[in-house]
């Protein structure tokens, strides 16, 4: 139950199943005593510590798009990063002005984009997020574009290690394909 006293979404319009896919995540990642966490709220990671012996990446009320972007960014994090709450980064939350936004995107565009290419390999929906509704939308064309960009440059360099993992458990469960499509994705 979320707490909003709503049943979790089993699947999402694509037809993917966030249990499944923390099933997936847990089982590939086990061995860094991370799992993946349905959380009521906004998304959080959160170190192992004293009230708790794994590493937790928390997404967003059983969405399976918002559990694909939380793990890209776990799949970006450093170890130094990882041993920080919220990987040390600030995050402001919408109603950010222009320059802000700006930033937002700046740091955002890898993580989407890697997002991007688990979606793909889910064959699963993927939407730009410029997460910012009541604020400043910035320049929401040059933010597609530097997604898209950045997952260009992640298909000719290669993924990251644990990214490239998970995008192959992905495509092996669910069969997608992960290529540069030809247009922005969708905002």
């Amino acid at each position: 139950m979320s707490g909003t006293g709503q049943p979790w979404p089993s699947a999402d319009a694509g037809g993917h199943d966030p249990a499944e896919l923390i099933r997936l995540f847990d089982d590939e990642f086990a061995p860094e005593n991370t799992r993946l966490v349905r959380g009521d709220e906004e998304p959080l990671y959160l170190p192992a510590d004293d009230t708790c012996a794994y590493h937790r990446v928390v997404f967003a009320h059983g969405f399976f798009a918002s559990a694909l972007h939380e793990i890209a960014h776990w799949c970006i994090a450093g170890p130094r990063r990882r041993a920080l709450v919220d990987y040390g980064y600030w995050y402001e939350g919408d109603g950010r002005d222009a320059v802000t936004q700006a930033e937002f995107e700046r740091v955002e565009a890898r993580p989407q984009a890697l997002e991007w290419a688990f979606s793909m390999a889910a064959d699963a929906p993927f939407r730009v997020s410029v997460d910012n509704l009541d604020g400043d939308p910035g320049d929401p064309d040059g933010f597609r574009r530097a997604v898209r960009d950045a997952l260009a440059v992640y298909l000719r360099d290669g993924l990251p290690p644990r990214a490239r993992r998970f995008a192959i458990r992905l495509q092996d469960r669910y069969g997608g394909h992960i290529e540069l499509p030809a247009d922005l994705p969708r905002l």
